[in-house]
């Protein structure tokens, strides 16, 4: 988990690249015949990036090759590429309409900017998928990728200083006075799985030393609130915890609203009150690990990935055990899926197929699991628990409140485009409903 964590972390780059300078591969587009469905034998080639999604393929390959391959008669050749240029090197290779891969490797959050060199995965069963995942990889109706690898969040907390809270009442008295303050009303605390963004943002106050001097942390929270993309996708779960989203009923976009004003403000009250460290303008994934191990912040959202890391005595020694999951307040959580896409200029589909359809397998991704994947099948993550304690809550919290933002060409420049526009804004600078319009604007142009 701590692997595809720092994986997480190191996209940032190519996202760079992908939002501004990498070749266009249209969307929707020509559906003309292009490629071969050769006599489905052979080789098939197939890129993925190095690291644990590579390492745990790797091993799921070897076995193909070795095992239900040669019934096929198909050997899968795959070809790791840099991290840092895996998507751009596609996006030249399917501008030009090549043959050289028969499998490419893509994500929820460009698939619709690549769906016109992709071949619609109509023949492919997914059904053992989350739906959540599936939708994610379908673009004006149709699925283009099969999901490899899923990514969503959790409300990471310190399970000890919580219940010392809720334990104690002499201390709810305290905690009300505080409450009033922070959001206008008093209440009692609750437990984590029951906290809203108004819970959130009371239990940030109570766990910080401006607020509550006797508190044992010195902020409640960390925010990932740096202008990063993938701090987007976190600060969507707000949005759409408070009944907002992208996007309104008639696909227009509707970030200016009640709920994202109100998603705006959860981070900048928190923010502007000192309840969480200014390093928060600058902060995501690894800054919010930090915080966490070091015990100078109570609770945070976090990538499910992070929690493995902190569970971990020789990792995390002063939090290790302590640290416990719950859902994301507002009970919403955004999704993402790594995939796997067959290019639609394959000279060699009916392979490749056979191979994605051994791909959508309890078995195969069993094995993927038990390599150090994270497979978006909820049968094999319950049963494989045993391999990483976050399997069941992965799989509860996607099954139960997983989203998907909407899929379109311009998806993962969008992302870009919010964090430019309310990233200031997060952290108190400006005025949230100016950025909210700048945002909205910014997102209906890339809708078209």
């Amino acid at each position: 988990m701590k692997a595809k964590a720092t994986g997480l972390v190191m996209l940032t780059a190519v996202g760079v690249a992908l939002a501004g300078c990498t070749p266009s591969t249209g969307g929707g587009g020509s559906n003309a015949a292009a490629g071969n469905e050769g006599n489905g034998q052979g080789t098939v080639k197939m890129v993925l990036w190095p690291g644990p999604e590579g390492d745990a393929m790797s091993k799921v390959v070897a076995a193909y090759n070795a095992g239900q391959g040669q019934q096929d008669k198909v050997k899968v050749d795959m070809t790791l590429l840099s991290r840092q240029d895996t998507f751009s090197k596609e996006s030249t290779l399917m501008a030009a309409k090549s043959s050289q891969q028969d499998i490419y490797f893509v994500a929820s959050y460009n698939v619709g900017q690549f769906s016109n060199a992709l071949e619609p995965l109509g023949d492919v069963d997914a059904s053992n998928y989350f739906p959540v995942a599936v939708d994610g990889l379908k673009y004006e109706g149709k699925q283009f990728a099969l999901p490899l690898d899923v990514s969503n969040h959790f409300l990471l907390y310190r399970k000890d200083l919580l219940d010392a809270l809720l334990s104690d009442k002499g201390q709810w008295g305290a905690y009300a006075a505080v409450a009033q303050k922070a959001i206008g009303e008093k209440r009692d605390p609750n437990p984590a799985e029951q906290w809203d963004w108004d819970d959130y943002v009371a239990m940030s106050a109570w766990f910080s030393k401006n607020a509550n001097p006797s508190s044992p942390t010195q902020y409640g929270t960390i925010l990932q609130a740096k202008n990063l993309l993938y701090n987007t996708m976190i600060w969507d779960d707000v949005l759409w915890g408070e009944g907002g989203g992208w996007t309104g009923s008639d696909g227009k976009a509707a970030l200016d609203s009640e709920a994202g004003l109100k998603a705006v403000n959860v981070y900048r009250s928190i923010y502007t009150n000192g309840w969480t460290s200014k390093d928060s303008s600058q902060a995501e994934f690894p800054e919010t690990q930090a915080a966490l191990k070091a015990g100078s912040a109570a609770f945070a959202l976090q990538w499910s990935a992070g929690f493995a890391e902190l569970n971990d005595p020789a990792k995390s020694p002063k939090v290790a055990g302590k640290i416990a999951i719950a859902p994301v307040p507002g009970q919403k959580t955004h999704v993402h899926a790594l995939a796997v896409a067959l290019n639609k200029y394959s000279g060699n589909k009916a392979a490749a197929k056979k191979f994605l359809g051994y791909l959508a397998t309890t078995d195969a991704m069993t094995a993927y699991a038990k390599a150090g994947g994270i497979p978006p099948v909820p049968s094999v993550l319950k049963a494989n628990a045993s391999i990483n304690p976050a399997f069941d809550k992965i799989s509860e919290s996607i099954e139960k409140y997983g989203y998907s933002v909407p899929v379109f060409p311009n998806t993962f420049q969008a992302y870009s485009k919010i964090a430019e526009a309310l990233s200031g804004a997060w952290v108190g600078q400006g005025d949230a409903k100016t950025a909210l319009q700048t945002a909205n604007a910014d997102l209906q142009k890339l809708l078209g």
